[in-house]
């Protein structure tokens, strides 16, 4: 049996012949703030014991000002590997060299894991109804994330959403957001071509990545009422309930 074809709605818009829906994770289907803004916070004071003065400006480069996270920051949108990078950076400019400075991110980072990891952080409200209508409809779903396979991996586990998901995709290394190529080995793995497949995301590299992909849409979703966070969105809404299946 092939793939039903089912109408997607959100708001106005309508969204015709899909196959398959891609969601971004943090930001999108988690609630994610508290813990990005534990790590970064942790990361910072971590790098600053070891070199003092880096705390303050490394929260900057992360997305932190005045203990408010910036849901387009680095932390919030960027992979395990490019927030590594943009951290290395601050600390190469205070003299060390390069692989000095990788390694302090690198083991300034996991250290912080370490502090934030034990509790998950919460779906969003709608997630799990959201997930059941499209699954009954009977569209792959699957969740393409900056964060790397293994912690999407533990999402899935930790909220018991694997009856819903099909692909289960971080981003470990080599090609991240928002090339399309990662959409499109996301569609190559769910074995649907990408001018049927939906991405729900939460930052502009997500609508930069499906579109130039060839996607047959982009779902921005802001939960804040911020529209430019998402910049290239066919529609842009505030609530995931606010995608309905057409019966």
């Amino acid at each position: 049996m092939g793939v039903p074809v089912v109408s997607i709605r959100c708001r106005e818009k309508i969204f015709y012949n899909i196959q398959a829906v891609l969601f971004d994770k943090n930001g999108t289907l988690e609630d994610s703030e508290s813990h990005l803004l534990s790590l970064a916070k942790h990361c910072a004071r971590i790098v600053d014991t070891q070199i003092p003065g880096t705390g303050e400006p490394l929260l900057m480069a992360f997305g932190v000002n005045n203990n408010i996270l910036d849901p387009a920051g680095l932390i919030a949108v960027a992979s395990r590997h490019d927030t590594e990078v943009a951290a290395a950076a601050y600390i190469a400019e205070t003299g060390r060299s390069w692989y000095e400075s990788m390694n302090i991110a690198r083991s300034a980072l996991s250290e912080a894991d370490k502090y934030v990891g034990q509790v998950p952080s919460p779906l969003f409200p709608g997630t799990l109804h959201v997930l059941e209508r499209l699954s009954q409809a009977g569209l792959k779903i699957g969740i393409l994330s900056a964060a790397t396979t293994n912690e999407v991996y533990d999402f899935v586990r930790v909220h018991d959403l694997g009856k819903y998901i099909q692909l289960q995709m971080g981003v470990d290394f080599g090609v991240g957001k928002p090339d399309p190529r990662l959409f499109l080995e996301a569609c190559r793995k769910l074995e649907v071509d990408s001018s049927v497949t939906l991405m729900v995301g939460d930052s502009v590299g997500d609508m930069r990545m499906a579109t130039n992909a060839g996607a047959a849409g982009c779902i921005g979703i802001t939960w804040l009422n911020k529209s430019d966070h998402v910049k290239g969105a066919d529609v842009v809404i505030d609530q995931l309930d606010e995608i309905k299946v057409v019966q």
